[in-house]
């Protein structure tokens, strides 16, 4: 006797049913070795993750609080007047010396011819003053040769006397040669006075031309001294670039009145770039300069550089701000520091891109490297 079994619809063939059933424990076994690959991998990478830190990793000090930053130089006039020529652009290179701007100079340059003016009068008088000098002496010369010529004279006159007295006496001369002979003595002798008065005020009249011949020289040294000012003037017209560097912050216009002082343009040494970073206070205790830093930009997110640690601030940035915090109150609320650190980035300015002041940066100090000396680091 047959029995007809029904099947409803959607039943698995019993065949069907019978062939699966071996198939849930080889699904189990790959999934637990799925999962015990995993967990390998989990533990060795978190092996390698935990040696890397405890070797290395612990003596990263990172921060994203930096900033590249350049010395730059504010551009103002030393004298005053309109600007007659500009001769640089908006951001363009200029090298050490390069002109950047032109006072007008013609005010100055009569400064000038007049200061020359002056120095031309000035050793006019040095040259009178000396020659008055060499008169003098002429004159004094002139001077003790009379007085030779009076002494002459009155000794002549002394003998002449001597003889006409000794004459008078014995009676060979009149009682009126004798007083002639003494009235010559007497005016010989006047003679050598006055000569000696002469020669005596020459003398002092040279005391007098050299104290005018050193007035002078002091004059001349002074008008030299004006014309170098008024020269110095001159070529501070002309304002030049005492750096090389990229021309910003350009305020200047053509015809602008210009004072000393004002600031006109800066210029910006993107050769000589370095970077601020701002670490805790709590993560500079094992930093020491030479050490080396890994620096990563914003701007440049698969450009890689390296620095090295050049110096460290004197005072946190809250010490150096405009009004700085007073703890001593009664409302003191404690907060971590940051102390500005000095990097030098190791980049040559071909390799590297056009880096400008102000990009973020972010670095990593290896406080475990010992520190190294590198040319031209500030240590």
């Amino acid at each position: 006797m047959s029995i007809t079994v029904l099947k409803k619809a959607g039943d698995a063939p019993v065949g069907a049913g019978e062939a699966a059933t071996p198939a849930v424990p080889r699904k189990r076994n790959r999934t637990r070795l799925l999962l015990g690959v995993i967990a390998f991998l989990a533990v060795a990478c978190g092996g390698v993750y935990g040696r890397y830190w405890y070797l290395v990793g612990r003596f990263i000090e990172s921060t994203n609080n930096a900033y590249l930053r350049a010395d730059q130089v504010a551009m103002a006039p030393r004298v005053s007047g309109q600007v007659s020529d500009i001769y640089v652009r908006d951001n363009e290179d200029v090298v050490a010396g390069q002109a950047l701007l032109k006072i007008d100079p013609r005010r100055y340059e009569m400064t000038v011819r007049q200061a020359k003016a002056t120095v031309d009068a000035r050793e006019a008088d040095v040259a009178k003053s000396e020659a008055d000098l060499r008169q003098q002496d002429a004159v004094i010369a002139q001077a003790q040769a009379d007085m030779e010529t009076a002494k002459v004279n009155s000794d002549l006159a002394q003998k002449e006397n001597d003889r006409s007295a000794a004459l008078a006496i014995r009676g060979f001369a009149t009682q009126q040669k004798n007083e002639q002979t003494e009235s010559a003595l007497a005016q010989s002798r006047s003679t050598v006075n006055l000569k000696q008065a002469a020669l005596d005020a020459a003398r002092q009249q040279v005391a007098t031309l050299k104290a005018q011949l050193a007035q002078a020289e002091a004059q001349l040294a002074a008008a030299k001294e004006s014309l170098s000012q008024a020269e110095i003037d001159l070529t501070d017209t002309v304002v030049r670039s005492p750096i090389a560097g990229r021309v910003g912050d350009r305020t200047v216009q053509l015809g602008q009145f210009a004072q000393p002082g004002t600031k006109l343009l800066t210029i910006v040494p993107t050769a000589q770039i370095y970077l601020v970073a701002n670490f805790k206070e709590t993560q500079v205790e094992r930093m020491r300069p030479g050490q080396p830093a890994e620096i990563s930009v914003d701007a440049y997110p698969d450009l890689k550089l390296t620095g090295t640690v050049e110096s460290f601030a004197p005072g946190t940035g809250a010490q150096f701000a405009l009004l700085p915090p007073e703890n001593a109150t009664g409302n003191f609320t404690k907060i971590v520091q940051r102390v500005p650190v000095r990097i030098r980035v190791n980049a040559l300015e071909k390799a590297a891109p056009a880096f400008v002041p102000g990009l973020s940066i972010e670095v990593s100090v290896n406080t475990k490297a010992a520190p190294v000396r590198t040319a031209g680091a500030v240590q």
